[in-house]
């Protein structure tokens, strides 16, 4: 939808099934994929947790904005799962992974199906999760080595279906952490398929707004 209204569009996929591989190798496949930015006004849209990933872009490239979508956000020197313990009110009941005797992580369908898709129609849902990948834990168990917030712009797009992150908790860390009032969606964690029109709405309204307030260089 987003190229349809013109826009040039990336999505590129991370190397997050690969041991050891974490945020730096996940910001490299992205640095990868947008190649030179030409002069180009660059928003990275980070989903859940890819919130990890896009500040780590942004140390790299002149980008305009950053966009998290029920993401997860990343905080120097510290683990997701040390911010989970020190925050309990992030993570839904329910929600969980299998460890596999390799290490990764492995989403059970139904368990995906509940938490990720509950609100997706049929036919998007089976697709997705024809796709699902193993995951590797150091996404989770490694210290972020984002060392420093970049100084870029944010909005953050909380979904109040979601039954991965609390959308209390989303509401929270975007207005405690990036010092925004975030948009509110009616969706589940996935509403790249359960709405996807309003969100490229909301994506679109929030990149417009940022490169209007944004004076020329």
């Amino acid at each position: 939808m987003l190229q349809e209204r013109g826009h040039r569009v990336v999505t590129p996929q991370l190397p997050s099934d690969r041991p050891g591989h974490g945020a730096a190798a996940n910001a490299q496949a992205v640095l990868e994929a947008i190649g030179s930015p030409d002069g180009q006004e660059i928003v990275l849209v980070g989903h859940s947790a890819g919130g990890l990933t896009i500040p780590m872009v942004a140390q790299h490239l002149p980008v305009l904005h950053m966009i998290f979508v029920a993401a997860l956000l990343p905080v120097p020197g510290l683990s997701v799962s040390e911010d989970f313990e020190a925050d309990a009110g992030a993570e839904v009941a329910g929600f969980t992974w299998t460890t596999r005797a390799d290490g990764l992580l492995e989403m059970d369908h139904e368990v995906a199906r509940h938490h990720f898709f509950h609100d997706c129609p049929a036919g998007p849902t089976d697709a997705a999760l024809a796709q699902l990948r193993l995951q590797t834990p150091t996404t989770l168990e490694e210290k972020s080595p984002l060392d420093a917030w970049p100084h870029v712009t944010s909005d953050y797009v909380v979904c109040s279906r979601d039954r991965v992150l609390a959308p209390a908790w989303q509401q929270r860390i975007a207005e405690e952490r990036l010092g925004v009032e975030p948009v509110t969606i009616a969706s589940g964690h996935s509403p790249a398929l359960a709405c996807p029109e309003e969100l490229a709405d909301r994506l679109e309204e929030l990149a417009v707004r940022r490169s209007e307030r944004t004076p020329a260089a």
